[in-house]
């Protein structure tokens, strides 16, 4: 009975140990694979700077637009009730679990030339595809969701007899939205954010078939790892490197300010 339980604790902690290794030394590859020298000498280019450029400040543009449009969206989903809810929660979730690829042709079919909108948009002069609009939109479409999931679930946490006292003082709706349940939902929101900023900056598929894989225009970081791997896989090993550490600064940041904010909440 006891070397069975041993032997039933040695297997529980070797699956552990298996699947941490597995999802960990990847990652970690990248950084031990080649001396830290290697890696600042290839990033000193023009192929890494722009990517990098580039993916900072389109990421930044997608997280304002998916905080501005999404969280109402959020809202509505964790406290409204409304005929058809459950297939809408369902067709917004569909950008998660969708092929990029086949996002990108989606995109391409409504915002291209010749798409659904596109007669319209080459009426009033404007050209989305293979353009830096294009990276932002790809970017909005694959990361949205996972705020407003995460969103959802915030505005869900939130005491609906809280909301009630709010508006029995005679608070106004919107006072009550930004006085009571932003501060009390901020702590996810802020995760949700994090989270969605994170596979913005990684997202590879829609972004290649949408705006293309253009240099200094539509390349962010993860199709310069791309295209460097066909000429010289260390710059992409660096590029990736440089990728990883971004996105490990950004979520400890998140998390370190999202612990602070739910030590203040649980202070007041």
């Amino acid at each position: 009975m006891f070397s069975l339980r041993r032997y039933g604790q040695f297997v529980f902690f070797l699956l552990i140990f298996v699947i941490v290794i597995y999802l960990t030394l990847p990652l970690l590859s990248v950084f031990i694979t080649k001396s830290p020298s290697i890696l600042w000498e290839k990033l000193n280019g023009s192929l890494a700077y722009e990517a990098l450029m580039l993916s900072l400040q389109t990421t930044i543009i997608s997280i304002c637009f998916i905080i501005i449009f999404c969280t109402p969206l959020a809202y509505c989903l964790a406290k409204k009730e409304f005929l058809g809810k459950k297939a809408l929660e369902v067709g917004l979730k569909m950008p998660i679990v969708a092929p990029t690829a086949v996002v990108g042709v989606g995109l391409l079919l409504v915002f291209g030339q010749n798409g659904l909108l596109g007669g319209a948009l080459s009426f009033l002069g404007v050209e989305i595809p293979f353009t830096s609009i294009a990276v932002i939109m790809a970017q909005i479409f694959m990361a949205s969701p996972f705020y407003l999931n995460t969103a959802r679930q915030s505005f869900e946490a939130v005491d609906d007899q809280l909301l009630a006292v709010s508006r029995t003082l005679g608070v106004p709706s919107w006072m009550t939205f930004w006085r009571v349940t932003i501060p009390l939902s901020l702590p996810g929101l802020i995760s949700g954010v994090a989270l969605s900023w994170a596979l913005a900056l990684g997202e590879f598929g829609a972004t290649m078939m949408f705006a293309g894989n253009m240099p200094g225009k539509t390349q962010s970081l993860p199709l310069a790892i791309f295209t460097s791997m066909e000429s010289d896989a260390d710059v992409a090993v660096a590029i990736s490197a440089l990728l990883l550490t971004v996105s490990f600064l950004v979520l400890l940041f998140v998390s370190l300010v999202e612990k602070h904010m739910r030590n203040k909440l649980t202070v007041n």
